[in-house]
């Protein structure tokens, strides 16, 4: 997040931030998933696995979703230009 708000370029930091998160994704909260959606989108790193996987989980718990996280990750998708019918179907 904070390397995304800076503008600092960082692909191997945010390469190894997306192969670490993906397996971890079941810890994550919801603020989790908005925050880690809108650093990637905000940095403009590409990271289809990692935006798949969060549509996957994140689908699934909707319903732990607040107004300001249901907004950050549709923004984030959005910005990423990442398609997730299911996230957004669900």
């Amino acid at each position: 997040w904070a390397f995304a708000t800076a503008g600092i370029d960082a692909p191997e930091l945010f390469e190894a931030i997306a192969t670490s998160a993906v397996p971890r994704l079941g810890e994550f909260n919801s603020q989790h998933f908005a925050n880690t959606a809108w650093a990637f989108a905000t940095a403009g790193v590409k990271a289809p696995m990692l935006f798949e996987a969060i549509a996957i989980e994140a689908s699934h718990r909707l319903g732990e979703f607040n107004s300001q996280a249901l907004a950050n990750t549709a923004w984030a998708f959005a910005t990423a230009g990442v398609e997730a019918p299911m996230l957004f179907e669900a």
